[in-house]
């Protein structure tokens, strides 16, 4: 059965069709074209991508990945918790929101901002590990009061400690962009949904209800990676309040699954005006269709690159139940991810990696800008500036741009040097 096109109709709508079964979809033979529609038909204008093509494939992703989108909750204000006017030396002003999204809890947002601007400044919005205390040392920043993941070094358990202030503070350089004269803001993953499956599962009941009373969820319920990336937008609803931000430079930024969350956040909301996932791999920036020589098991048993056979069985929280059942049947998968980094288009996405980081698949990712690449032609009139990766520590900031530097799976300043370098190109 072949999913109807349907012009003008919203993902939510369209989602309201008859979904075949994953194992009833056809099976496809290599990337799916993104500018080719479920009916056959070739999408040749913007016109017929907008309004066509782009919401056809929003629906599959929510379909068969990652859920729908929620639709219950959302942004009704906010409350200022904290502010200081002379943080970072006095360089910066940092304040903390309390964010009412509609669920029992408000999200903490922390917002950094450069001083002794004259006008509104573009903002990098980005999702974190461990809560806004570890990405500032400031005693003035809330604690979060759920679940936390243990630090680091394996101590502190799941509570947010006050002996943990600051101790990502060299991940996020926040410093570093208040130099650059950009603002950053934050907030915790787990404001939303706990990354823990089971304590996962109850907060997502709150943001996506069983249809009727003793029904499940089903296969196509909202997940947590839809979910944190539904929390972006409602935290640039909030920096859309604040005078010193400009809401129409937001940057979406994240690290590993936080960067899977920047990317879907950026697709699936065009307010924003630019992704930088960084070293997003599966289930983010990286290839569903790994290709053979990175998906055999090595000595140890493991594939080179993560699989989404891994990675559903690993985390069977981030994506819905569909979604496990394209692990053994990968041809059946109407989409990959160029063409969720299609959805994007026009704006521009830099995808950020490291060259020790084997498992997110770094020259997988560059081949998802390359099948990208016609999509951004046909809507921007341009797109991948360059047929090859860039080489280590080169920064190719065309719209569709490639960072990859030496070093292992991490945030670093030498990536916040790149995407503010990308940023100055296409926010100044």
């Amino acid at each position: 059965m072949k999913l109807p096109v349907i012009a003008m109709l919203s993902p939510a709508l369209l989602l309201a069709t008859e979904f075949p079964a994953p194992n009833s979809l056809p099976v496809q033979q290599g990337l799916p074209d993104p500018l080719v529609a479920r009916d056959g038909a070739k999408i040749t204008s913007r016109e017929q991508w907008e309004k066509v093509r782009k919401p056809e494939l929003r629906a599959l992703f929510e379909q068969y990945m990652y859920g729908r989108w929620p639709s219950g909750a959302g942004w009704t204000g906010q409350k200022l918790l904290f502010e200081n006017k002379a943080a970072l030396g006095g360089a910066a002003t940092v304040r903390e929101f309390a964010v009412d999204v509609g669920l029992d809890s408000p999200v903490q947002l922390l917002v950094a901002t450069p001083n002794g601007k004259s006008g509104p400044v573009p903002c990098f919005l980005g999702l974190n590990f461990y809560g806004n205390h570890a990405v500032l040392g400031l005693d003035g920043i809330a604690l979060p009061t759920g679940w936390v993941r243990a630090s680091r070094d394996g101590s502190g358990g799941n509570r947010a400690r006050a002996e943990d202030r600051g101790r990502e503070t060299d991940a996020w350089n926040v410093a570093m962009a208040i130099q650059r004269g950009y603002a950053v803001a934050t907030f915790y993953q787990g404001d939303l949904v706990p990354d823990e499956p089971k304590l996962a599962e109850s907060a997502l009941l709150k943001l996506d209800p069983p249809k009727a009373s003793g029904e499940g969820r089903g296969d196509a319920a909202t997940a947590t990676i839809a979910a944190w990336a539904w929390g972006f937008s409602q935290m640039l609803n909030a920096l859309e309040k604040l005078p010193e931000i400009d809401a129409k430079r937001v940057v979406t930024v994240g690290h590993s699954r936080n960067g899977k969350t920047a990317l879907l956040a950026a697709a699936f909301d065009d307010r924003f005006a630019m992704a930088i996932p960084s070293q997003a791999g599966s289930g983010g920036t990286g290839p569903s269709r790994v290709a053979a020589e990175l998906a055999k098991p090595n000595d140890k048993g493991r594939p080179t690159a993560e699989t989404v056979a891994v990675i559903t069985k690993s985390f069977p929280h981030w994506f819905c139940k569909n979604f496990s059942a394209f692990a053994e049947d990968l041809d059946r998968l109407p989409f990959d991810q160029h063409c969720l980094i299609a959805l994007c288009a026009p704006r521009p996405v830099l995808l950020s990696n490291a060259t020790e980081d084997l498992w997110a698949n770094p020259s997988g990712q560059f081949e998802m800008l390359r099948a990208a690449a016609p999509v951004y032609q046909l809507v921007a009139k341009d797109g991948l500036g360059a047929d090859e990766s860039p080489e280590v520590g080169q920064l190719l900031n065309s719209r569709l741009g490639y960072f990859i530097r030496s070093g292992k799976h991490s945030m670093t300043a030498t990536d916040w040097s790149a995407w503010y370098d990308y940023a100055d190109r296409w926010l100044r």
